[in-house]
């Protein structure tokens, strides 16, 4: 017999108490309930002239709320506006903002001989028994300090900065080629674009003004007039590296050459070689444009060469006194004080200790 309360025939099949509820574990939240697809009539409604017991519910509009719609739309608006004022901002970078480099300033002072210029058919003697002694072949003479990174250039860049210099006065000091040929493209390449409009100008147009002047950019000789008498150049000097802002590394170069020449036509007989001496002092200037691409702003050129005489133009090339020859009578050229955009012409006296010991 069933118990109190239970129906007679006992517990119907499927309720309460009854067999397995297989529905016992389905849950029918209100999310469940919206999205049925049927609704049944209210009492009140059904009261009415529904026949219906349930009526069919529109579907549900599937996709990003009204929120997320204007969120979407204000970041293309952004996104869009950003381009924009990429493409047409008239600010651009900072690549294209760099203030244009500074032409170069140059002097270059001819050392004129106390006597004859001592010779010898013996390179090796001559560089013994004169101050470039002790000095090295080439490149070696012109070695690497240690970089140390500064307040805004790491340490690769401040080498990268040392190397481009230490580039471009071999290629312009020690490439012959360069030395008694008419090669300029070596040491072109390497200077900033800014400069070479000055640069073609100096070799189209040379002129003793202080800006135009090729032996302030590189050092050659006369052709038809000396030739390496040894292609060992002996080198010496020093490289620094500082930083002068927060965008500009600046390199200073102080080296002493010291070339063996001896003269192109001997009369058939063997030109006894001399030594003729070079100092040059170059300034340096990069920005990180110039430490990328590999190039160098050229500012400042002191150079003091010889033995040379003061009556020779030493703007274009330099005219060498070899063995057994004197400077010429005669001072450097005269310079006008009422005219403007010029140069004083400097000459020196080249000291007798420079010269070697024959």
């Amino acid at each position: 017999m069933g118990g109190l309360g239970d129906p007679p025939e006992g517990t119907p099949e499927g309720g309460p108490g009854g067999g397995e509820d297989e529905y016992r574990s389905v849950v029918f939240d209100e999310s469940f309930v919206r999205a049925a697809r049927l609704q049944e009539f209210s009492a009140q409604e059904r009261m009415a002239d529904h026949a219906p017991a349930v009526r069919r519910r529109p579907p549900l509009r599937r996709g990003l709320s009204r929120q997320a719609l204007i969120l979407v739309l204000l970041i293309a608006v952004a996104f869009g506006t950003a381009i924009y004022m990429g493409v047409r901002h008239p600010y651009q970078g900072p690549a294209s903002s760099r203030p244009p480099a500074e032409p170069l300033r140059m002097t270059v002072i001819p050392l004129a001989p106390q006597g004859k210029v001592p010779g010898a058919s013996d390179t090796d003697r001559l560089y013994a028994q004169s101050p470039a002694a002790q000095f090295r072949i080439g490149a070696e003479g012109i070695p690497l300090p240690a970089a140390r990174r500064t307040a805004h250039f790491s340490d690769s860049q401040v080498t990268s900065a040392l190397s481009i210099a230490k580039d471009y006065i071999v290629r312009s000091s020690l490439y012959p080629e360069v030395l008694t040929g008419d090669q300029v493209r070596p040491v072109r390449v390497l200077l900033d674009p800014d400069q070479l409009d000055q640069f073609d100008q100096s070799f189209s147009h040379p002129a003793a003004d202080g800006r135009h002047a090729p032996t302030g950019w590189l050092v050659r000789f006369d052709p038809a007039q000396a030739e390496l008498a040894d292609r060992k150049v002996r080198v010496q000097g020093t490289l620094q590296a500082a930083e002068t802002d927060s965008s500009t590394l600046e390199v200073t170069a102080d080296h002493t050459f010291v070339y063996a020449l001896r003269a192109v036509d001997a009369g058939g007989k063997a030109a006894e070689a001399s030594l003729f001496t070079v100092r040059r002092e170059l300034h340096f200037r990069f920005d990180r444009e110039d430490l990328r691409l590999n190039q160098a702003q050229v500012i400042v050129s002191y150079v003091q060469a010889g033995p040379l005489s003061c009556a020779e133009d030493s703007t274009n090339r330099l005219h060498p006194l070899l063995a057994g020859q004197t400077a010429k009578e005669g001072g450097p050229a005269g310079t006008d004080p009422y005219a403007t955009g010029g140069a004083t012409a400097l000459c020196g006296s080249l000291a007798t200790g420079s010269q070697p010991k024959v």
